[in-house]
């Protein structure tokens, strides 16, 4: 039996947006990349900067670098509730001054504990499932998984850009002036929701009473192509936090290379990362071989695990680094359009929600739990609880063959 697939990359003037939907995407694309830029800075310096502070250890770090996960997780979906009755503007203006809050905090911290305070406050500010919702209230149907796809790029663009920028802002200020830069970041946030964010006329409010609200929480559990992928997210972000617990320590100690040049390393390897990306992309696209591909990305996911954990070759490092990016970058922009599509019928803001949940989740659990595992155990241990968890994900992929949650027809419009 053969699976129809329609052309998963259709050109853009065979359903253009319209200049509102342009507006929207835009303007909610460049808010959400301010903010991750604001959290991103701050994971190749924390394992760094921190340890230089009264009470520093690895399991403090490792809690400062993703506490800020777990507030984000439990605030995601009441945050979207919240939404749905009070509108989305003001709940993201609101989630925003909680991000500048934190970040205020942890810049002005004396210790480690003040930064796992600013840090926390920082994930209070849980809007991510807002702002998809408003994207989703202010774009049509067709055009939502293009507009989502095009957060998505921007999201992978903060990240990188953040990699690069927060050593330079580091070397000229230190931790704090990472977090100053941070705060005035969430204030621009609220100034592009106020200025340039249109205005829904309506949300588009799916089952709002509670008992069908929390049903659609259970389904979206449940559902076993959307677990599979709330899965990987979960692990996927739970081995970026460990990862750089570990990479920066490598490249100070290891490598020789000064706090303030590591984005001489990190720049290159993203960028390259791209180019490793696009043969993975046409693969996906030609002969519905997504399942496939998706798989290959775990795969270099765990093999960049390896790499990083067992070398003590300055060049095969890199490379494992390079491997990494290249992996990361091609699941983290895959998922979300993945779960929009796979999701079903009346569920997308819930399961969205959900999606968002496990991978703050993964991103608590990573830092948290490997600062703990550095501590009290070793760096052996946290690599093989990584290269565990990437190679369960696999096999629970492995046999899905291309069910719903991986068909050709779900990638992302570009």
């Amino acid at each position: 039996m053969h699976a129809h697939f329609e052309r998963p990359f259709p050109l853009i003037t065979e359903n253009p947006m319209t200049a509102l939907e342009k507006r929207t995407v835009g303007s909610l694309a460049l808010l959400y990349s301010f903010r991750m830029l604001g959290l991103f800075m701050v994971l190749p310096l924390l394992a760094l900067y921190a340890a230089d502070l009264p009470g520093a250890s690895p399991s403090m770090i490792g809690l400062a670098l993703g506490v800020y996960g777990l507030t984000q997780a439990l605030l995601q979906i009441p945050f979207g509730w919240l939404s749905d009755h009070v509108g989305r503007k003001p709940v993201i203006i609101g989630g925003l001054m909680l991000f500048a809050l934190g970040s205020i905090v942890a810049a002005m911290a004396d210790s480690v504990y003040g930064i796992v305070l600013g840090r926390t406050l920082q994930g209070a500010g849980a809007i991510a499932s807002t702002v998809m919702a408003l994207v989703a209230d202010l774009t049509r149907e067709e055009q939502r998984t293009k507009a989502m796809a095009m957060v998505g790029i921007s999201i992978g663009l903060s990240f990188a850009v953040a990699l690069v920028l927060g050593p330079v802002v580091a070397a000229a200020g230190g931790l704090a002036a990472v977090f100053w830069l941070t705060a005035l970041l969430a204030v621009v946030g609220v100034a592009i929701v106020i200025l340039l964010v249109p205005t829904p006329q309506q949300s588009s409010t799916e089952h709002s009473d509670v008992g069908a609200r929390a049903g659609l929480i259970k389904r979206s559990l449940l559902d076993p192509a959307l677990a599979r992928l709330n899965f990987g997210v979960f692990t996927l972000h739970f081995i970026l936090m460990a990862c750089f617990l570990v990479v920066p320590g490598f490249l100070e100690q290891s490598a020789g290379i000064d706090r303030d040049r590591h984005w001489m390393v990190y720049l290159p390897a993203l960028l390259l990362s791209i180019v490793g990306m696009v043969p993975l992309m046409i693969l996906a696209e030609r002969g519905g071989r997504l399942h496939q591909v998706f798989l290959l990305g775990i795969a270099l996911v765990f093999a960049a695990i390896a790499i990083l954990g067992f070398t003590s070759s300055t060049a095969i490092f890199y490379l494992g680094l390079w491997v990494f990016f290249v992996g990361f970058n091609y699941l983290e922009a895959t998922l979300p359009s993945l779960v929009s599509k796979t999701v079903f019928a009346g569920g997308k803001g819930t399961a969205m929600g959900v999606y968002s949940t496990c991978q703050f989740l993964g991103a608590f659990a990573g830092g948290a739990a490997g600062g703990w595992i550095l501590q009290y155990m070793s760096l052996a241990a946290l690599i093989v609880l990584c290269l565990i968890l990437a190679a369960l994900w696999w096999l629970i992929v492995l046999p899905a063959g291309q069910p719903s949650a991986l068909k050709q027809d779900q990638l992302p419009d570009t």
